[in-house]
């Protein structure tokens, strides 16, 4: 098992189902979420809704059909479905059996992100997401492109790769993690565990920026910088990010925001697809210059080259993990933020399942 509870993921939890811009069209999206097929559509108002993806007629996959001014139809024999998961229409037939019917997920969008409510609909709250994300409705200041990776591993080991960045002097050494090696691995770093997920921030001052700011931000050759890096975990499955550095002596660590630099945000949404497979939905948002399109495209490049490289380490990891199970592990120094993210997500399945945990 990757988490020591015996489920491995809270179903009581809002996760993300797919970026706003994905669900349009006249066909469903189809996705798989924690092992349960969802189709996703609007409904003749544009409000994003999530079934079953299954008909009750013959089990087809809903998501073969269409979207029809009534719900879903299928596209085996007709049958048209609403949000609810009701059935609305039988072709030829005027009497509609009460048990003619779907499952329907709890669903609602914020911030351009699909949120979905897999567990007992009778506690789904939109007002208790504990996700907040403004910047994604600030195209003018934080011009950004949404993009999505499925990956082939637990959804947990793409959240450990997030809480600890010492990998990156390593698989990214040709992107944010080139430079100075040594500076990056002994950053300070203040660790700030939450009962709803974990923060931390590190510093590396007076080093060398790493090839991604300097084609980004364009700091000079020899020049040295002061450069942060804040995360936040959120459960059950999001991360918040900003980045960045400015040129060596300007008081980066007294004010952040100030212009010139690089200064990157990153959204980070892990939704489980299955127990070794998870949707990757990721952002960067450009803060260095957000009037420069071209820029905007290049950064969303040179992330994505980024993550391609995490994404074949995790993968690996996952093949490597399935085969040996029966070993342990050792936990390190720079497990201090990876640790407190994995006791929150079980915290907050235990609470669901009722499982008692060992003592921290």
């Amino acid at each position: 098992m990757f988490l020591e509870t015996d489920q491995q993921w809270p179903l009581n939890a809002w996760y993300q189902a797919a970026w706003s811009h994905e669900v349009e069209g006249e066909k469903p999206l189809a996705r798989t979420l924690l092992n349960e097929n969802v189709a996703l559509f609007r409904d003749k108002d544009g409000k994003a809704c999530a079934v079953e993806d299954r008909c009750c007629h013959r089990a087809t996959p809903l998501s073969l059909g269409d979207v029809v001014e009534g719900g879903v139809q299928c596209g085996y024999h007709g049958m048209t479905f609403n949000g609810a998961g009701d059935c609305v229409f039988i072709p030829g037939q005027e009497k509609i059996p009460p048990y003619a019917k779907v499952r329907g997920f709890p669903i609602f969008e914020r911030q351009e992100i699909v949120w979905i409510w897999m567990g007992d609909p009778a506690l789904a709250d939109p007002s208790e997401l504990l996700v907040d994300f403004p910047w994604n409705d600030d195209h003018e200041n934080w011009p950004h492109i949404h993009d999505m990776y499925e990956i082939e591993c637990n959804y947990m080991l793409l959240i450990d790769n997030l809480m600890d960045l010492t990998h990156i002097p390593y698989i990214h050494r040709n992107t944010i993690g080139g430079g100075d090696q040594k500076g990056q691995v002994n950053a300070t770093m203040e660790v700030t565990p939450k009962e709803t997920g974990v923060h931390y921030i590190r510093w590396m001052e007076s080093i060398m920026p790493p090839p991604t700011y300097v084609k980004g931000a364009g700091f000079k050759d020899g020049q040295l910088v002061d450069r942060w890096q804040e995360f936040e975990y959120v459960v059950p499955s999001t991360v918040v990010q900003w980045t960045g550095a400015l040129e060596e002596g300007r008081g980066a660590k007294e004010s952040r925001e100030q212009e010139g630099g690089f200064n990157l945000r990153l959204y980070h949404g892990v939704t489980p697809r299955t127990e070794s497979s998870c949707y990757y939905f990721w952002t960067p948002l450009n803060g260095y210059k957000p009037k420069d399109e071209e820029a905007t495209k290049i950064l969303h490049g040179e992330i994505a080259f980024t993550f391609n490289e995490d994404l074949d380490f995790l993968e690996q990891q996952q093949a490597c993990m399935a085969e040996t199970m029966d070993k342990g592990f050792v936990d390190i120094k720079h497990d201090s933020a990876r640790l407190p993210a994995r006791r929150a997500i079980e915290r907050m399945i235990a609470k669901e399942t009722g499982e008692v945990l060992a003592a921290e």
